[in-house]
């Protein structure tokens, strides 16, 4: 393993989020001083959110307040910001107080359905924000960024496994746009300022602490609640679940190599399971786990959305060793168990 450097502090953008909450007690974990930020908007539940940050020690009364540094009560090592991206003021301040070796960047706005509704929200943190971000990591001279990417900039490609070598020119929906300019974007700074640019396009996550506006997290709501779920394609859609630890292995694996990667400047990655599972019968194992047999309302396509997502993670295993494995029957139950111990 390459010899670390000195400094392992890390900005994690978007702490409070899902993956970004996994991420950030991960790393933790492995010693590093992390910095955290979000803005915790209102997208989805707030209180989910404060609450993933009381797991790290962060008082939620503090953390409220936009610009102000909040100690975790029990890391010392974790350091959380109230935020926007896009500011272009305080996120320069942030980098000019912080020596940061890598910038692991999940903050984003979410959703492919809410982007028909929000557009703007998208434009501001996904552009605007990234830009800003962009931006800190040259001047303030991070040696890596790594940053959250989708699987919906391949759209409705035919073509399967999707490959980062296939054409993803024809996003149809304004998230995925917005994902693809952040591509273009760093490989432009990469490319001009010399500084490394990773890119991860994300299958799917799922797993506790998740979403509230993610399939795993509807259909186990509604189904323990004895509600009916939407089923949208008829059913006819298949998925490339990938479970949260999954993921975080895989950002942690290129935050710290096994092994000298000789790759360029600007490097971009799928990451997923690569294994596929039709809706259906992630329903089933989902009613399985609960013991309820689901009422289902079947719907036609939804607009932006895409039938199928599988991923090719050839060059992520062989550059980085990532090895998914959590089975979905696994991780449905992890996350259910979760879910009814948070919602008692």
């Amino acid at each position: 393993m390459p010899e670390k450097s000195d400094q392992r502090k890390i900005l994690v953008t978007g702490a409070a989020g899902f993956i970004g909450f996994h991420l950030v007690r991960k790393l933790l974990d492995l010693d590093y001083e992390i910095v955290g930020i979000d803005n915790i908007n209102d997208y989805y539940d707030i209180d989910l959110k404060y609450d993933r940050l009381k797991e790290l020690g962060i008082d939620r009364k503090a953390a409220e307040n936009f610009n102000e540094k909040v100690q975790s009560e029990h890391q010392f090592r974790f350091t959380f910001i109230r935020v926007n991206l896009e500011d272009r003021e305080q996120l320069p301040k942030i980098f000019a107080e912080n020596n940061f070796e890598q910038v692991c960047n999940l903050a984003a706005q979410a959703g492919v359905r809410y982007s028909l509704e929000n557009p703007e929200a998208y434009v501001d943190s996904n552009v605007v924000g990234f830009l800003n971000l962009l931006e800190c990591c040259r001047n303030y001279k991070v040696e890596h960024l790594i940053y959250a990417s989708s699987s919906s900039v391949y759209g409705q490609n035919e073509k399967v496994p999707f490959s980062v070598e296939d054409n993803v020119d024809h996003p149809i929906s304004l998230y995925a746009a917005t994902k693809k300019s952040n591509e273009l974007m760093a490989h432009t700074y990469s490319h001009l300022f010399k500084f490394k640019t990773t890119g991860l396009r994300f299958f799917t996550v799922y797993g506790p602490w998740g979403r509230p506006d993610m399939a795993m997290f509807l259909f186990t709501d509604a189904i323990i609640n004895n509600k009916p779920i939407k089923v949208f394609n008829n059913g006819n859609l298949e998925r490339d679940f990938t479970y949260i630890d999954d993921i975080v292995e895989g950002i942690v694996k290129i935050v710290e190599p096994e092994k000298e990667v000789p790759a360029p400047l600007y490097s971009l990655y799928n990451i997923g399971n690569s294994k596929p599972v039709k809706l259906m019968e992630f329903i089933n194992e989902i009613e399985k786990q609960i013991g309820v047999k689901a009422e289902k309302q079947m719907y036609p396509m939804q607009p932006g959305d895409v039938r199928r997502t599988w991923a090719d993670v050839e060059s992520l295993k062989e550059d980085f060793n990532y090895n998914p494995n959590t089975p979905v029957s696994t991780g449905v139950k992890n996350f259910i168990d979760w879910f009814k111990n948070y919602y008692n």
